[in-house]
């Protein structure tokens, strides 16, 4: 997998593989984390990145500095591949932390930003599914 940066967003803060998958008539899903930015690496146990440490000033909304990645690449192997059942996988890209909208609109307007909903969001992006079956 290898996602870039939009050079308008914001720095990116991992790369995911979402597996999904149907085992006696019920859905299963799993999110690997495979790529992380600041050169972490994924813990092999929980498949997860560290936290990057990013943060957002709500009385500005700057992001911080130094935090994310412009670039992030891996090699992965589904650690469970099971080839006898059918699966989904795609890859998610998420950026650190940014102001939601709202918050932007409160700063603008020097106003207290909205309680009703969470002051920050982490932008995504994905693939197309890759689908996984048997003869």
């Amino acid at each position: 997998v290898w996602a870039l940066r939009d050079p308008e967003g914001a720095p990116l803060d991992r790369v995911q593989i979402v597996k999904g998958w149907t085992e006696t008539g019920e859905a299963h899903e799993q999110v690997y984390d495979v790529a992380c930015s600041g050169g972490a690496a994924v813990d092999p146990a929980t498949h997860r990145c560290p936290d990057n440490g990013a943060s957002v000033d709500l009385a500005t909304c700057e992001t911080s500095p130094g935090r994310g990645a412009n670039e992030l690449q891996s090699t992965w192997t589904d650690p469970a591949f099971e080839p006898s059942l059918r699966a989904i996988y795609y890859v998610r890209v998420l950026d650190t932390p940014t102001c939601r909208w709202a918050t932007w609109d409160a700063v603008r307007q020097g106003v207290e930003p909205r309680h009703d909903m969470p002051a920050t969001i982490q932008e995504r992006a994905w693939s197309s599914p890759i689908w996984y079956r048997t003869r």
